[in-house]
């Protein structure tokens, strides 16, 4: 593990690697694939929200002049039932086959239901029309707490419910329930002074990423799968693939396209293996891309909720007890991210007594996917107004409140993990010490604060570096890179050697090119791959060092490395600078090459995200202008800071738009209503102030550089920030999202 701290590239600002190629339009995306003989392929999706599938009748769509495939579910090979992996979590592979082609029902408005290729675009539109579904309609469940109830529509007749990680055998909409506790709950709010339970809501959400889903596909005559799509993670979708096709993953291809955007969406497959199926059945490359009402309404949001929250201080203000009750929307299938979310919930805080449980719904929505942090600002909008709330009946400033209480090295969250060395007091201490702390307020103005945290993964990263006789050095990794984790990976290596950043050319490369690398999410990229990056390194240094031995004919013990240059420790005038070593390479044995490989299960590091948020409420109209946005979030090391600067504004963006303006509007049929970026508003430059960032650094002793992930916690935070300051400017508090005009103008004048 490296101790350095000055260190000569970490912490610098390089231009990015792929910068160029992307301001010119160089760069190729999952839409800009063209393959000789490439057909269009098209997707039925249901026009219900709940029904059974009686009969599919394809005849008339396959006759159609210029329609070279149609398939449907039946396609799908029959395999038996398992878990497959996604990335963050796994889900059945009856359910992942289900939302990529439905077979006996339909659990959503715009699962898919067939597909079909043809010569151009217009021809497969009109052969969707051609396909006759026979639908029996049933009746709609898609809010969390009506589908919990006794009597509920029932969305899949084999589901029942797991309580505690046991099959009860009781048929319901309610997937799973599991339950942390720490300590004694009833004796710790036995002992509080003040207790304050509350209960919140939050819509379903999107990630609101610009590109499309696509996927191109080449079925060969071989057997040879391959598949151009945009990927936040190849390998995940390549064993995907593998799973829902039962198909070897040797004979699977995965190439990841540049990806206009992600935060968790675009981990699970929906187009892939319909585009592979429409390919070999037609023998031709197909390319399928979504339109923007098929991504709302047939790929993953970030699931609405219904948390209550219970939290109770003794007469010292320390808080002593801590009761979350947690009801997620899978969607159409399970799988929400209640695990994370019960991970996440009180993990801000110092807290002796503690019960937690989380329920996992299906409900008539697509199925949910994650979204930055996924589960943790649900609960986060929770516990931080019920702390906010505490703090004011306690007459104590909100952030003092939340430093007496704060989590520190040592403290047990509620699962049972035990922080190592972890940054909440300084973060929380970066805010109180922020001007924006102090700015007077105006009538009619609020400030709100809150903290986030997110646990971050490490799982699995390879990478691969060969020198050039120039003393550059190619960088292969398999990494999706949506935040600039090229320039973050590329600086690790290039600071072992003593390199520049620019003397570092990295490529994102298909699943065929290197070792096993799991899902760009979690925060895991600059962590993970980036300590594979040092692996790397190392390994080149040790075969440079025997490279230099072999030239001045001593052992490899009388080399050593400093700074860039190789030095024989007992002849001062033996000196060779990296890049005079690398000319050298044909004589002293021929290419070189170095690779790391790394699986760090533990030790990824938590990272925390504070905000403060002012916020102007117009008392006639409800409407929310945010005037002021500062986060602070411990980044560990910032290896690139302005890319960590981008991922906490970025994230504090997404959040001010769930607070204000998100979410997905239904009516009693289960039909989306929104489905465009015209009626789904999220932010844009006009309803944004400038965000302040303050990069904080308390290294994580899991990682050779210090490195904590930093892509999820800053989009923890805001919602309950901005509750607060609306809280601040309206004396009324608001529970559920998105704070919307209406909503807000309804509590105010019910507050009288």
């Amino acid at each position: 593990m490296s101790t350095a701290t000055n260190y000569k590239v970490i912490g610098t600002r390089p231009i990015r690697h792929d910068g160029t190629d992307k301001v010119v339009g160089r760069a190729v995306y999952g839409g800009d694939v063209r393959l000789p003989g490439l057909l269009y392929g098209q997707v039925l999706r249901s026009p219900h929200a709940h029904a059974r599938i009686r009969r599919i009748d394809i005849s008339r769509a396959a006759a159609l002049p210029g329609v070279r495939a149609v398939v449907t579910g039946k396609d799908l090979p029959s395999v038996a039932d398992k878990r497959v992996e996604l990335g963050e979590g796994a889900v059945s592979l009856k359910y992942l086959r289900d939302n990529i082609l439905a077979s006996d029902k339909v659990v959503y408005k715009g699962q898919a239901v067939a597909g079909v290729a043809a010569v151009d675009l217009h021809t497969a539109e009109e052969a969707l029309a051609l396909i006759e579904v026979d639908y029996e309609v049933l009746p709609p469940v898609v809010e969390v707490r009506q589908a919990m109830q006794e009597g509920a529509p029932l969305l899949h007749d084999t589901l029942t419910t797991k309580e505690l990680g046991e099959d009860t055998g009781r048929q319901s909409n309610i997937a799973s329930h599991l339950r942390h506790t720490l300590g004694d709950v009833a004796t710790g709010f036995a002992g509080a002074a003040v207790v304050v339970e509350r209960e919140f809501c939050t819509a379903t959400v999107h990630q609101g990423y610009i590109e499309p889903h696509n996927a191109t596909a080449v079925w060969s005559l071989d057997g040879q799968l391959t598949i151009w799509t945009s990927t936040q993670g190849a390998f995940t979708a390549r064993d995907q693939i593998s799973s829902v096709l039962d198909h070897p993953v040797s004979k699977i291809k995965v190439v990841p396209q540049e990806i206009g955007g992600g935060f968790g969406g675009k981990i699970p497959i929906y187009l892939e293996p319909v585009a592979a199926l429409l390919s070999r059945q037609s023998g031709h490359p197909v390319k399928l891309i979504m339109s923007r009402s098929d991504v709302f309404q047939g790929t993953g949001p970030t699931p609405g909720s219904y948390i209550k929250v219970k939290m109770g201080v003794d007469q010292s203000g320390r808080i002593v007890a801590g009761l979350a009750d947690m009801a997620f929307e899978a969607g159409g299938f399970p799988g929400a991210e209640t695990g994370a979310a019960a991970m996440c919930v009180f993990s801000c805080y110092d807290i002796a007594n503690l019960q937690v449980d989380a329920y996992d719904v299906v409900v008539n929505k697509p199925k949910s996917a994650p979204y930055r942090a996924p589960g943790a600002p649900q609960a986060a909008f929770a516990v931080e107004i019920v702390v906010d709330e505490l703090a004011e009946k306690l007459g104590l400033d909100p952030v003092d409140f939340r430093l007496k209480n704060a989590a520190r090295e040592g403290t047990r969250r509620a699962d049972g993990m035990v922080f190592p060395r972890i940054g909440c007091v300084e973060t929380l201490e970066a805010i109180k010490n922020h001007p924006n702390y102090q700015i007077p307020l105006k009538p009619n103005q609020g400030r709100g604060v809150a903290i986030g945290y997110w646990f971050n993964i490490g799982l699995r990263s390879s990478v691969s570096a060969s020198v050039n006789e120039d003393g550059t050095v190619n960088l292969i990794e398999g990494s999706t890179d949506i935040g600039g984790s090229r320039a973050s990976i590329a600086m690790q290596f290039a600071e072992v050697l003593g390199l520049a950043a620019e003397d570092i050319n990295p490529a994102v490369v298909d699943t065929n090119s290197i070792g096993h690398t799991d899902v760009t999410g979690g925060s895991r990229v600059t962590y993970a791959t980036g300590w594979a990056a040092y692996e790397a390194a190392q390994d080149v240094k040790a075969q440079m060092i025997l490279r230099a031995a072999k030239l001045w004919e001593v052992s490899a013990d009388q080399v050593e490395f400093s700074e860039g240059s190789f030095l024989h420790k007992s002849d001062s005038s033996k000196r060779l600078t990296f890049k005079e070593l690398a000319a050298k390479l044909d004589e002293t044995g021929g290419p070189l090459t170095g690779k790391g490989n790394v699986q760090p299960n533990s030790g990824a590091g938590g990272s925390f995200a504070a905000n403060i948020v002012d916020v102007e409420v117009d008392p006639e109209t409800g409407k929310v202008q945010v005037l002021r946005f500062t986060i602070a979030q411990d980044a560990g090391k910032a290896i690139h800071p302005a890319y960590v600067e981008g991922q906490m504004q970025g994230g504090a963006v997404q959040g001010i738009g769930w607070a204000l303006n998100e979410e997905y509007c239904y009516n009693e049929r289960g039909e989306m209503a929104n489905s465009s970026y015209l009626d789904y508003r999220i932010p844009t430059a006009l309803d944004l102030p400038m965000i302040d960032t303050v990069i904080v650094e308390v290294p994580n002793p899991g990682h050779p550089f210090g490195v904590r992930g930093v892509g999820e916690a800053p989009i923890v935070s805001p919602m309950a920030a901005i509750a607060n300051a609306i809280y601040g400017a309206t004396g009324v508090r608001l529970r559920e999202l998105p704070m919307k005009p209406d909503r807000i103008l309804a509590a105010t004048q019910a507050a009288g």
